[in-house]
């Protein structure tokens, strides 16, 4: 594997889980009520996997121009950091709503 293809898996790693962590950052304010917190973690956590996906898309444009590569156990890890943390997003922001509303209904 090459270094540029080493270096997209490695943002995929990185940023993926950047991602969700920041992710279940925005859960846990949330959880304390701190919603300004929740909210700017639930931005980084999305600015954090639109680079990742960048990464990705990077990569896929390569293999549509004829230029295949290598699938690897650290290409696999690579995209299940990044699947696995925009499917988190998308729960964290539920949660995020939830707790907010919380209080609306005592």
């Amino acid at each position: 594997m090459d270094e540029k293809n080493t270096e997209a898996i490695m943002s995929l790693i990185l940023y993926g889980g950047d991602g969700k962590s920041s992710a279940m950052e925005a859960v846990w304010a949330a959880k304390e009520g701190d919603f300004a917190k929740a909210e700017e973690k639930l931005k980084a956590a999305q600015e954090s996997l639109t680079l990742a996906h960048h990464a990705q898309t990077e990569m896929l444009a390569k293999e549509a121009e004829g230029n295949p590569m290598e699938v690897s156990l650290l290409m696999v890890h690579g995209q299940d950091h990044l699947m696995t943390g925009m499917m988190f997003l998308d729960l964290a922001k539920e949660l995020v709503d939830v707790y907010r509303r919380l209080p609306e209904q005592k």
